[in-house]
């Protein structure tokens, strides 16, 4: 009997739930009422465990009932110190001033805070039992050995610092069950949250691609067009329908920008410099009603990055600040250095320079925070935004080797970060290419090769080099390419990256080891420039959707001292 554990639980089946999880290992008696606990302490237990709302009952241990439970505690003899497992409920402060009271009045007390898991109840009743077993052994040494009072109160010092000991263990495991718990739910939310964002990106890629062939092959058709046509009414229907293509290239490269597969130009770029340049830039897209503030760290604030691009992200967070500011504000950029000490979510262990974009705004609410980076997502009314402006900012970090988060709060504004990583101390920029010519005439001589796999694309780009007047080939992909090569003997590639065989940075690898120094153009809506590097060095770049002066200037520049390939002509 004195082994035995008391369970007083009155709400609902909480006494039942208790008893079947420590049935197995100890001997169970089910209180009903605080006269039968109190019954069954006088008659003997190892343990009693009371739900902390059981406390507050009037005729529990903390009301009047109270008097009769602290007289019998305070006539244990000193070898006891009778324990109590409290189970309690998680409280969102600090516990009312009678509660704490409850609590002391029970003198050994381990408390433990639901919701809680059966292993951790378990171990408490365990100990608690360990625990007064030592203390009945103390009892029965005390009687064997007939010892004075100051070494019963020795033993029962110790015995309290055992309790307390095993007390705090209880509680640091709980403590650190509890952080684990709430680390992983943090890294499965951040799981899910990049996994959803590949899968909107790849997607997105995919779409933004093929839709920039198409625009690629309307701008250049209206070309064709412009030139083919003789009547001035022509004129402004293609200006019009160039225009569209204009705004639908745009919106494309803002998808190819979210999905980390836009073209970029990274070099050495100090960012504190581009900020000041643009501030004119900022200050005319803001408005006359908001005010910007330019706080720039005094560190060396140089990253590898695209500047355009750069420049592009800053103004796009500076007009959705702008708008989140009706009646006007405060707009501020500002820059910093962290240091990272460690791999932190997507971030890898390094320095970082940060650039801040903070507004006095409306803010975004918490349930819409998670969504503000997919494409076409937007908080502003129907017609007044595409929604690819943060889903640009989003992409150009993460395509940056950075990345981009949001913070914000109704009525207190919404800040902007983007990290990129700083650029080492001996980085160099890297020298610019000198602009090319405004399209002179061709040398009619001049061989060129167009390898694209899409046929519209290709037909255009063929039909607009030969109206110029250069004499072209085509191929289909890298592989029939490559063949032409050795046919035609082209004097340029011109050559589209994304291809089903092989990409053009391949094609104009292995064109080179057949012809050495052949001269390039990588037409491309997108594209890896680490890979482009890698495999065939710096070739000139010419963005999809491109016109027929844009071709034309490139192909002059990229020909201009390049020596002429003997052989004959063919298609």
């Amino acid at each position: 009997m004195e082994f035995r554990v008391l369970v007083h639980a009155p709400r609902g089946r909480d006494a039942v739930v208790v008893k079947g999880v420590i049935d197995a290992a100890h001997e169970v008696a089910i209180c009903a009422g605080p006269q039968a606990l109190l019954h069954c302490l006088k008659e003997g237990s190892a343990v009693a465990i009371i739900t902390e709302e059981s406390l507050a009952d009037p005729c529990g241990p903390g009301g009047s009932f109270g008097e009769s439970l602290v007289s019998w505690l305070a006539d244990q003899p000193p070898w006891s110190d009778f324990p109590f497992i409290v189970l309690a409920t998680r409280q969102p402060g600090r516990r009312a001033a009678s509660a704490v009271a409850s609590l002391n009045n029970l003198g050994n007390v381990i408390l433990l805070e639901r919701p809680l898991n059966a292993e951790t109840l378990s171990s408490a009743a365990g100990a608690a039992v360990r625990a007064r077993t030592r203390q009945y052994a103390t009892r029965q040494h005390l009687q064997e050995i007939g010892r004075t009072r100051s070494e019963m109160e020795r033993l029962n010092s110790e015995l309290e610092a055992r309790i307390l000991e095993r007390t705090r263990a209880l509680a640091s495991a709980n403590d650190r069950l509890m952080k684990e718990i709430a680390e992983r739910e943090k890294a499965q939310a951040a799981l899910t949250q990049g996994q959803k964002m590949e899968a909107i990106g790849r997607l997105t890629g995919g779409i933004a691609h093929d839709f920039n062939n198409l625009l690629h092959v309307v701008n250049m058709n209206l070309e064709l067009i412009s030139l083919y046509a003789k009547e001035e009414k022509v004129k402004p229907v293609v200006d019009r329908a160039k225009s569209a293509a204009k705004r639908g290239a745009k919106l494309t490269n803002q998808l190819l920008s979210f999905a980390r597969s836009q073209s970029l130009l990274p070099k050495l770029t100090h960012v504190n410099t581009l900020l000041v340049g643009m501030k004119d830039l900022l200050e005319i897209s803001a408005g006359p009603g908001v005010t910007v503030e330019l706080e720039l760290c005094e560190q060396r604030a140089a990253v590898i990055v695209d500047p355009s691009q750069l420049e592009m992200a800053v103004l796009n967070l500076a007009v959705n600040s702008r708008d989140a500011m009706g009646e006007g504000g405060v707009l501020k950029i500002s820059t910093c250095i962290q240091v990272k000490a460690k791999d932190e979510g997507q971030l890898r262990q390094g320095d970082y320079v940060v650039i801040s974009v903070s507004d006095t705004g409306k803010g975004i609410p918490e349930v819409l925070l998670s969504k503000v980076f997919d494409p076409f997502f937007t908080t502003k009314p129907i017609g007044s935004g595409t929604g690819l402006g943060l889903s640009q900012v989003y992409g150009f970090a993460r395509q940056s080797s950075g990345l981009a988060f949001i913070r914000s709060e109704p009525g207190q504004g919404t800040t902007v970060e983007m990290h990129f990583p700083a650029a080492a101390a001996n980085a160099q920029a890297g020298s610019e290419p000198p602009a090319p010519p405004e399209m002179p005439l061709c040398i009619k001589s001049r061989r060129i090769l167009v390898v694209e796999d899409d046929p519209d694309v290709r037909k255009v780009i063929v039909e607009c080099l030969g109206l110029i007047g250069y004499s072209v080939a085509e191929a289909a992909n890298g592989t029939e390419g490559l063949e032409a090569i050795a046919r035609f003997k082209p004097d340029l590639l011109v050559v589209d990256y994304a291809m089903p065989d092989m990409t053009g940075a391949e094609v104009i690898s292995k064109a080179r080891e057949m012809v050495a120094g052949l001269p390039a153009i990588l037409a491309t809506g997108y594209a890896d420039m680490a890979a482009v590097e890698r495999l065939a060095g710096k070739p000139a770049i010419l963005r999809k959707p491109f016109d027929i002066n844009s071709l034309g200037a490139a192909v002059a520049f990229a020909l201009e001292g390049a020596p002429e390939h003997e052989g004959a002509v063919g298609t």
